[in-house]
């Protein structure tokens, strides 16, 4: 990355695959010192967006994790195109530190196009998030002290993952030959892993998954990734990427990246995700006796007035509301079986999303949401274009408040994030009391 003087340009680009993830890793980028604003989805005709001209990196969220992966590669090339027109100069593709996708993609294919947009012929992917218990060894994903394939993963609705040999997953859904940047060689530091890197691109090998045990190999892999046009993975691997701008004299260091004003008014909580550390936090709302609905797939397909019925449960409550799908993962079995997989989600997504736009309506300005798919229906119903990203309120989940003029603050949250207490910490968080 050669030297360069401040500019108020942004430096860094990154296209997400959900809504979640986009916040995650905003929230890497602001407390490593970058300004940074979330587009909700690539501003329609190519629009600048209010605030950018004062951001260091941009996040575009899309929702493209799970749809067909032709239209996923659309999307994201689309991302790609006005991130460039906003002056960015390195690009980051940023999926699901779990490595949510299935054999026909959507991870390998579409790092395969925005390769070929940027004519470029290499880069890593590493899903690593040691803060939040994943990392990668001989290319094999953790999630804790059991592997992706016993973690619970296996039992999710849309993206199972049964394989955590991240090299096998990643080559089954790409053209491209896949390879893997060893752990010797990035425990041995940035030269060690540039080195590696060199000898796998003689080797023909144009995406390699990147092996990571801790926060000092994230760093490690970010420096030396430096000079590439194209990065992909978690928001972990984005922890080093802030330094290389500084060394290269285009970022100030700032204290302030994560200063946005917080925002008063009536709060809901809604919950679409099915993973254990939902489940939890949602039974720890439940054991406390607050008010809460469970939303109801098969009675939503039957017609019953849900959307309805959560309204007058908010109307009757001064304090917020959680509404949740939760469930456990016989029960979501269950209820796909019954309704199918796509219609099952889409029944859930849109019934929360239906409530939160009534809720909007009737003055309520803070929303925790938990869920990569229900943040993305969700977010898209409230009408938020942009987003300044905040302080973290746990690993992975900043506080976000929208760029608007009657602003509204949002938690979003994937569904594997947070403690127990998650519910409560982030309505504080968002401007006001639980």
């Amino acid at each position: 990355m050669t030297a360069q003087n401040p500019s108020s340009r942004a430096l860094l680009g990154c296209i997400a695959d959900d809504f979640t993830g986009a916040t995650d890793l905003a929230n890497t980028l602001v407390r490593n010192g970058m300004r940074t604003v979330q587009a909700i989805g690539v501003p329609a005709g190519g629009a600048a967006l209010p605030g950018v001209e004062q951001a260091d990196a941009l996040v575009v969220a899309l929702k493209s994790r799970t749809i067909p992966a032709a239209d996923a590669i659309a999307q994201s090339l689309a991302a790609l195109r006005w991130l460039q027109a906003q002056g960015c100069r390195q690009f980051f593709f940023k999926y699901c530190s779990t490595f949510d996708s299935t054999d026909a993609g959507n991870i390998g294919p579409v790092t395969e196009a925005l390769l070929a947009a940027l004519g470029s012929d290499f880069t890593i992917a590493c899903p690593a998030f040691p803060e939040n218990g994943r990392t990668i060894f001989r290319g094999h994903l953790f999630v804790g002290d059991v592997l992706l394939n016993e973690s619970g993963m296996e039992n999710h609705p849309l993206t199972p993952m049964h394989d955590a040999n991240l090299v096998r997953v990643l080559q089954r859904q790409s053209q491209a030959k896949v390879g893997l940047l060893r752990y010797d060689a990035v425990a041995r530091g940035s030269d060690a892993a540039r080195q590696a890197m060199a000898t796998l691109r003689g080797d023909g090998v144009k995406l390699a998954i990147a092996d990571a045990v801790s926060d000092a190999d994230l760093h490690t892999l970010g420096e030396a990734c430096a000079d590439l046009p194209l990065l992909t993975g978690g928001s972990g691997l984005a922890l080093g990427l802030p330094a290389n701008f500084r060394r290269a004299g285009s970022l100030p260091q700032r204290a302030d990246a994560d200063s946005v004003a917080p925002v008063a008014g009536p709060a809901v909580v809604l919950a679409g995700s099915a993973s254990k550390a939902t489940n939890a936090q949602v039974a720890q709302w439940l054991v406390a006796k607050r008010p809460a609905l469970r939303i109801d797939p098969l009675a939503l397909a039957q017609g019953a007035p849900v959307v309805e019925q959560a309204l007058a449960l908010a109307g009757a409550h001064a304090q917020p509301v959680l509404f949740y799908a939760t469930t456990t993962p016989e029960e979501v079995k269950s209820v796909q079986a019954a309704l199918g997989v796509e219609r099952a989600g889409h029944l859930v997504e849109q019934a929360l999303a239906d409530i939160a736009a009534a809720l909007k309506a009737r003055g309520t300005r803070r929303f925790v949401v938990a869920g990569g798919e229900t943040s993305g229906a969700v977010v898209q119903a409230l009408g938020v274009q942009a987003l300044r990203i905040g302080t973290q309120i746990a690993p992975g989940v900043p506080a976000t408040v929208t760029l608007q003029a009657q602003p509204l603050a949002l938690a979003l949250k994937s569904g594997n994030f947070g403690g127990v207490d998650f519910f409560d910490e982030a309505l504080r968080q968002l401007g006001g009391q639980a």
